[in-house]
Parts: C-alpha cells; structure tokens; sequence
C-alpha cells in the first residue's frame, strides 16, 4: 500500500452565518465522507443565529426584547446559558462588558438600519442601566426589571464557535480548527504533532495582513478591534463596540484586544470588555481576573505598540513573532 493512501486528508469546510462565514479545519482518513459534518455545523451555527440575532425579529432573544418589564420569557437552555455567562462577564468586568446596548446599536446604525439622529439622542437620554443588575434568571426564564433591550454581538459568535467544536467532537473528530469571522478555537493538534498558528490581524483597516502569529492547542481566540466595523459621523469613523456608560461608540480604545481563554465564549465576552475599559483599565482588569490578553495600541508616529497582559504573554508562549507572512493555517 502507498504512503498517499494513509495519510489524512484535508477537510476545509465553511458556511454562512451571522453575517459572515463559519470555517472548519480538520483531516481525516482517506474516504471519509464530510457531508454529515458540513451540514451539522451548519445547523449548529444556524440554531445560534436563529436564537440570539437582533436582525431575525422572530428571534428568541427578541422576544425577549420586546416582553414587557416584569414579563417572565422561557428562552431556550442555550440562549439562557449565553446570557447567563454575559452578566457574569458583566459583574466581573465592572459593567465594561454589558449586553443592554442594542438601543444604542440600532441607534448608531449598527443594526439592519442606517443611523437615526433622532433615536440617537433618545438613546443618550436612557440611564443606561447595565444588563447585570435589571436583568433576573429563574432557569431558563428571565425577567428584565427596567426597559432594556440587549445585544449578543460581544458573545454569540464565541458561543457559535464553541458549538461548532462540540459538533465535531461529537462527531469523533477530536484535531481541528473552527471559527467564524475572527474568533476562533483550536481543538488538539495538527496532523504533524505542531500547534494550529493563528493570525492577530494588523490594525489596518485599508489591508488585511498579520500583526503577530499565535501557536495554539485546546484553546480559544477572540479580538475586539475598531478597523473592520464603523460608522462616520461629521468626518469621524466610530467604532462598533459600544460604550455603555457614555451610550455611544468608543472614542478612545486600543486599537485591538486579543483573548486566549478555554472557550470561545469567554474569550468574545472579555475581549470585548477589555477593550472597553481601554487599555490601562483594561490591563488591570486582566491581572485581576488572571486572563491572557494582547493590547495593540496606536503610537503618535503610526505604528502600533503591543502590550502583553497574563502568563502566556508574559513569557511569550503563544506569540511566536511579529509582523510574520501568512495568515491562519
């Protein structure tokens, strides 16, 4: 029998999903039929969009939404977990990560429709209570306790991504890559007993390219950066992540945050809440929480700086270089 009739083959699947694109890496046996697998996780990635996302008005969490204050709403088990791991994120982060901004998205023109000045204003109006403290969990019931209206686009596609891993490990497929936009999750190793290396983009919202490389096993990726999505308003390109206590896009940030964590799920929800705290609060609020972030920060000569906060980056584990060729592998 020939070498090439034993090696594993590549399987490189993909997908649509929340606006973007689900991608599975994994090899197996010569023969092996992958069509099972692309079709569970593209129903693994469809039943998160159809739960959590603000553009399907017939989704679970908006009706949610639109229940009345003191109304209790049964969500589905998955939904009230993503949920749940929000508001802890959200006591943890000081209310840096907090899920009642989708007014404030919708407003700013972050949602299926453009800005409106009109509601803009209103949303600066709100008290903007954080999701953690108007929001109360009995099971897979929730109660919201003052008018809010929130957003899961700081979690869900973390939490898909973790879906998408637990469908192939139910599968048998233990080695394997997936992801869904820039969020990401490495399951074992590759085929050659090396990690899986994984991109940190560059900043740069004129050019794809990677800033630094990660080698990763067992472990989740997640960046917050403010160069892919924005809005302009007077001349100004504003970010998409929100800041909840100003009720508007963040106008001073890194200009990326990067998590490592045991799931996607985590790694999302703090990436995003480091980024919002900013990068000297942002730092502190990893060393408290023992998290593994990567701060790129804009210098006044146009080049950008990385701060490494936790063990990993400390030492330089997952980083192997900066500025290296490529992209995900």
């Amino acid at each position: 029998m020939s070498k090439m009739s034993i090696d594993p083959t590549r399987h490189a699947l993909n997908g649509p999903t929340m606006g973007t694109r689900w991608s599975a890496l994994f090899h197996a046996a010569p023969g092996f039929d992958a069509r099972p697998i692309q079709m569970a996780l593209q129903g693994a990635v469809d039943l998160v969009d159809d739960q959590m996302s603000t553009w399907k008005p017939d989704s679970a969490l908006m009706r949610l939404n639109r229940a009345a204050v003191g109304e209790w709403v049964v969500l589905p088990a998955a939904l009230a977990q993503v949920i749940d791991t929000g508001l802890a994120i959200g006591r943890a982060s000081d209310g840096a990560f907090d899920m009642a901004v989708g007014d404030v998205v919708r407003a700013w023109g972050f949602g299926p429709a453009e800005a409106d000045p009109a509601a803009i204003r209103a949303a600066l109006a709100l008290p903007g209570l954080p999701a953690h403290q108007v929001i109360a969990r009995d099971g897979d019931a929730l109660c919201k306790h003052a008018a809010v209206s929130l957003d899961l686009n700081g979690i869900a596609k973390g939490y898909g991504v973790d879906r998408l891993a637990e469908t192939l490990q139910a599968h048998g497929i233990t080695c394997a890559l997936v992801g869904i936009d820039g969020e990401m999750r490495a399951l074992g190793l590759r085929p050659d007993g090396s990690p899986w290396t994984i991109a940190v983009e560059a900043p740069d919202p004129a050019r794809r390219a990677p800033q630094s490389i990660l080698a990763l096993q067992d472990a989740a990726v997640a960046t917050s950066g403010d160069y892919r999505h924005w809005v302009e308003v007077q001349g100004r390109r504003l970010s998409h992540t929100m800041d909840p206590r100003r009720r508007m896009p963040l106008m001073s940030s890194p200009a990326s945050v990067t998590v490592i964590a045991a799931t996607c799920v985590l790694a999302d929800a703090w990436a995003t809440a480091l980024m919002v705290a900013g990068v000297d609060a942002g730092l502190a609020l990893a060393a408290r929480h023992g998290l593994d972030a990567l701060f790129l920060v804009r210098t006044d000569d146009g080049t950008v700086r990385s701060i490494g906060a936790g063990p990993l980056f400390a030492t330089g584990g997952p980083c192997l270089s900066d500025s290296l060729p490529g992209q995900t592998t």
